[in-house]
């Protein structure tokens, strides 16, 4: 196998020092343009790469951000990594995208990874409710900003969405077209996202006048279309049966259409669906699905850009908690009145 070049080789074939190599690399307005040009070509005969493991033991940190999601099979968080990549990459930085599958344990192998690494900052919706692994996490001094999570305190950045907001407007929607019974196909009870979108699906009810017990939870521990087709098989059994379902996201929702679909029940006319996320896939399904929007891209990008902030701040920054608000998008899945 050939011997991969080195700095010292390129100098030794520029015929100039290794400082002047670096120059070249780090600081090219400080060369000469003809010793520029010379290192250069160098450079490009030899196929040399500078050594980044080398550069982040020197600058005690790397040039990669660390993004770490709940499940990247969900488009939602597919959607908030292209948002990070694209401010990433505007600062000349790398993402690295990990999934922790909703396990506090996955977590904290994660967390630890990136302290190895020394990445500049991490990105993180947490899985660990408790928040231990992130405070363990902080005696690194690395920043992270908390993506889809609002901080209970001041001691961290976060982009969140106003879930009860959200929950409220799925809701009123449903309540508003005459659905007196409405299901809630939740997912798993620690997440804050999940008790916040009950809470506001209870205040649009409550506003129409209706009682507590007109939302029939639907309880989950997952996020996906299979646990969403399991919720739609449990719906099926309810008697009453309520005329309309609010899942906790799109995934569920889908999951549920199709268990409604193979059963011979119409949506929207026997049951009206509504989701949360409005993942690329809500509109394309079999009855193009109603949702709630969460702007996915621009929280990411935000809690990119605070992340960098934090990063170049020298430890002047002020940590800021942004909320974005979420948006109803109506589609056929909820649009017949009862």
């Amino acid at each position: 196998m050939a011997r991969v070049a080195g700095i010292k080789d390129v100098a030794r074939q520029a015929g100039v020092s290794v400082g002047t190599v670096s120059n070249v690399i780090n600081r090219p307005e400080a060369v000469l343009p003809e010793t520029r040009a010379r290192v250069l070509a160098a450079i490009e005969d030899l196929g040399y790469v500078r050594s980044e493991s080398a550069r982040q033991l020197r600058a005690g940190r790397s040039r990669i951000m660390a993004l770490l999601v709940l499940d990247m099979g969900n488009p939602f968080f597919v959607d908030v990594a292209r948002g990070a990549e694209r401010a990433a990459r505007q600062a000349g930085l790398g993402v690295m995208v990990c999934n922790s599958g909703q396990s506090p344990a996955e977590e904290a192998e994660y967390l630890g990874l990136f302290a190895e690494q020394r990445v500049c900052g991490v990105l993180v919706t947490p899985a660990d409710a408790t928040g231990r692994n992130l405070e363990s996490f902080s005696r690194h001094r690395i920043p992270y900003v908390l993506v889809d999570r609002v901080a209970s305190g001041t001691g961290t950045c976060a982009v969140s969405v106003d879930d009860v907001r959200g929950g409220a407007l799925a809701v009123g929607h449903l309540v508003s077209a005459g659905h007196r019974s409405v299901a809630y196909v939740s997912g798993p009870g620690d997440l804050h996202q999940i008790r916040d979108r009950r809470t506001g699906a209870l205040s649009a009810l409550a506003e129409a006048g209706l009682e507590p017990e007109a939302l029939v939870e639907i309880p989950s521990d997952r996020l996906d279309v299979a646990a969403g087709r399991d919720a739609g098989a449990r719906l099926l059994g309810l008697v009453p049966r309520p005329t309309a379902v609010f899942c906790a996201n799109d995934l569920l929702a889908l999951g549920v259409l199709q268990s409604l679909y193979a059963a011979g029940v119409r949506v929207p006319q026997d049951i009206a669906i509504v989701g949360y996320d409005d993942i690329e896939f809500a509109a394309a399904a079999a009855v193009p699905l109603t949702s709630v929007r969460q702007p996915a891209v621009v929280m990411g990008r935000m809690a990119a850009e605070l992340l960098l902030e934090e990063a170049d701040d020298n430890g002047h920054h002020e940590h800021r908690s942004v909320v974005l608000q979420p948006q109803l998008v109506v589609r056929a899945s909820s649009s017949t009145p009862r």
